[in-house]
């Protein structure tokens, strides 16, 4: 009886393709709603290392021409009102605000370092919400992923367990399928979950790094114009 019981598993096809098509529909729409998730997730990990790559490059350049002792007016006169840099932008926000803030016969008008911390913060939260942009997805998929994927698993184990009431057989060729099915889902969920919680780490400490960086940078920005108004 084993014997025979073990050649019929031996002739079950165990490969992922062959789990997927003989799981219920219910559980199909899990690890495809599972898969759709990690392949989504990977699509914005690969996005922000490249974003983030290029702000960190940008930021360098703009920092080593913003102290190489250039005026800031012909620094903001080559970049321009509308740059396309992060760093640069917080920068022309911060001078834009500083000219607007000049009568026509050259007095500061009242409240100009204000508005110009002000301007430079707005453009700061612009830029920060642009790069955590999608991050929430990340930490969405890596929290609700391997409950997903229990969810699949748990229905399929349900209805592993009607087919052998059904069938009234407990070998091992009725349940192993069933079980295999239903715990590929959890593996599914797993596979999207894990690379999503690492990545959103990593991704969301560079992230805040950036916007230190930006942060730093504006709060020295601040202090040289700060000089010149008490001046």
């Amino acid at each position: 009886m084993e014997t025979e019981t073990l050649a019929l598993a031996q002739e079950i096809d165990f490969s992922l393709l062959a789990l997927f098509a003989r799981a219920t529909l219910t559980v199909k729409i899990v690890m495809i709603m599972l898969l759709v998730m990690s392949f989504w997730s990977w699509a914005i990990i690969i996005q922000k290392h490249i974003m983030f790559g290029a702000a960190k490059k940008e930021a360098g350049v703009f920092d080593r021409a913003f102290w190489s002792g250039e005026p800031l007016d012909e620094l903001y006169e080559k970049i321009g009102p509308e740059p396309a840099g992060a760093s640069e932008k917080v920068f022309a926000s911060g001078m834009l605000e500083w000219r607007r803030s000049h009568k026509q016969d050259g007095a500061l008008i009242a409240g100009a370092q204000a508005r110009i911390d002000r301007a430079m913060d707005v453009a700061i939260a612009r830029e920060s919400e642009r790069l955590n942009k999608g991050l929430s997805f990340l930490a969405t998929t890596g929290s609700t992923a391997p409950f997903i994927g229990l969810f699949g698993t748990v229905w399929g184990i349900k209805h592993s367990f009607e087919q052998i009431a059904i069938s009234q057989n407990t070998n091992l060729a009725v349940v192993a399928p069933g079980i295999a099915e239903a715990l590929m889902a959890t593996a599914v969920g797993l596979v999207a979950a894990i690379p999503a919680v690492v990545f959103y780490n990593k991704l969301n400490a560079d992230s805040e790094r950036i916007q230190t960086g930006y942060e730093s940078f504006a709060d020295e920005f601040a202090t040289i114009l700060s000089r010149q108004l008490d001046s």
